[in-house]
């Protein structure tokens, strides 16, 4: 997809069965620990995408084979540790890429210089590096704790680290550290947050503790541990799964099947928000696969009333908040979204864009700074007006979320960029298309 606007008209019923890339995060994962590995990793199903293919690029700098033998089926051969690279290491839009590849190589006694394009050199990095500082790891960056900075590695020393606020970003980058750092590394989190990291570690071989502490975890990861290369089957990410779903709800007639959805606990507060919301959304074919939890999810039109979301439940459905507020703009009453600090510092502020799109096509919004209200449409009957032309500043949920708004709006809805969705979506209008929508360029 090209980075020209893309316009969407009010479409018929959508219907049919799809299947969602792979899940963004476990394939950024599988990709850092089969290079962290000693022999073969086999991945099937991995997320395709812009932001991963600079993951899986990284690798190779850092000296492992990542090569593509397949759609969505590669084999990394890792050497056990990380090379210092001889260029600079550019992670392109992905944060998650950039947090994790810096934890992975602050265990080893090398330079590397990391950059991103200009939307990720704004992001703080100062999160990842103050724990991986405590550590050991030095840096030094050109603005502050933005990109482009440089990272020294190795010596790192043994770290219990108590997460100021909950990212999992933060968690896997100590982690990985922690492979390698004399006596490991702890983390305590007041919040669970998703656990990719802890699952995968255990499935190349790592020994990880858990321990629940109220509503957190203590988990825990001893040092000098070898990875061994494993096979790696990455199921269907949630979080692209839902912009399928939420079109079926919104679009009158509608019925659509995501097949292969993960199913991790941790990542389906989206599903449970929606079922309060009145969604028919039904879970089939149940299964286990690569150690997670899978399968099939049908959304059926649905009338959908407005809900206070706890704010609790962020840490489980961080990147969905965007899709539901396009839900919530077609139900009766108002939902209430707070505790929604980290969208601030995302691809973009994404509580301050959603705000202003969604104003755009004439739904009813109040930004708070850590939250958002959505107010069905002020035209009443549960309508969407539309008519809007979005600016997404580079933001792919943004650009995917107001697109799947335009499906049911009385008047089409257009986004200014359309390239960056391939970062998590490649071929997202083209299956929009296949179940009956009406995109355009």
């Amino acid at each position: 997809m090209t980075a020209r606007r893309l316009t969407v008209g009010r479409a018929g019923p959508l219907t049919g069965r799809v299947r969602a890339p792979g899940d963004k995060s476990i394939s950024h994962r599988a990709l850092i620990l089969g290079a962290l590995a000693h022999g073969e990793t086999q991945i099937e199903g991995l997320l395709e995408g812009d932001d991963v293919l600079r993951t899986a690029a990284a690798m190779r700098a850092f000296g492992a084979e990542a090569r593509r033998r397949g759609e969505g089926r590669w084999r990394v051969v890792g050497a056990g540790g990380f090379a210092e690279p001889a260029d600079v290491i550019d992670c392109g839009n992905s944060g998650t890429g950039a947090r994790l590849i810096l934890g992975a190589a602050a265990g080893f006694p090398l330079a590397a210089t990391f950059t991103g394009d200009a939307s990720l050199r704004e992001r703080p990095m100062r999160r990842v590096l103050k724990p991986l500082g405590e550590m050991g790891a030095r840096w030094a960056a050109r603005s502050g704790d933005r990109l482009p900075l440089t990272l020294q590695g190795g010596g790192l020393k043994r770290i219990s680290y108590r997460l100021p606020e909950p990212s999992a970003q933060v968690k896997s980058a100590v982690l990985l550290a922690g492979l390698h750092a004399e006596g490991g590394a702890e983390v305590v989190e007041p919040e669970a947050t998703r656990d990719h990291t802890e699952r995968m570690l255990r499935a190349f071989g790592a020994r990880v503790e858990v321990a629940e502490e109220g509503g957190g975890r203590r988990i825990s990861l001893a040092g000098g541990q070898a990875l061994r290369g494993t096979l790696v089957r990455v199921p269907g990410d949630p979080s692209s799964a839902a912009f399928p779903l939420v079109a079926a709800l919104i679009t009158p007639g509608s019925e659509v099947t995501v097949e292969g959805v993960l199913l991790n606990p941790l990542r389906t507060g989206l599903i449970e928000t929606l079922r309060e919301m009145g969604a028919d959304l039904s879970v089939s074919d149940v299964r286990e696969e690569g150690g997670e939890q899978v399968g099939d999810v049908t959304a059926r039109h649905s009338q959908l009333r407005g809900v206070v979301v706890p704010p609790e439940r962020a840490p489980s459905m961080i990147d969905e908040y965007p899709i539901l507020g396009v839900a919530a703009a077609f139900a009766e009453g108002a939902t209430v979204m707070r505790g929604l600090a980290e969208l601030r510092v995302k691809e973009s502020d994404r509580i301050a864009l959603m705000a202003q799109g969604l104003s755009a096509c004439g739904v009813g919004v109040e930004e708070e700074p850590e939250g958002l209200t959505v107010v069905g449409s002020v035209r009443g009957n549960h309508a969407v007006a539309g008519g809007g032309l979005v600016a997404t500043h580079g933001d792919h949920r943004i650009a995917m979320s107001h697109l799947v708004l335009g499906l049911a709006s009385e008047a089409p809805v257009a986004v200014d960029q359309a390239g960056m969705i391939a970062t998590s979506f490649p071929g997202f209008a083209e299956l929009m298309r296949g179940l009956g929508g009406d995109i355009s360029s």
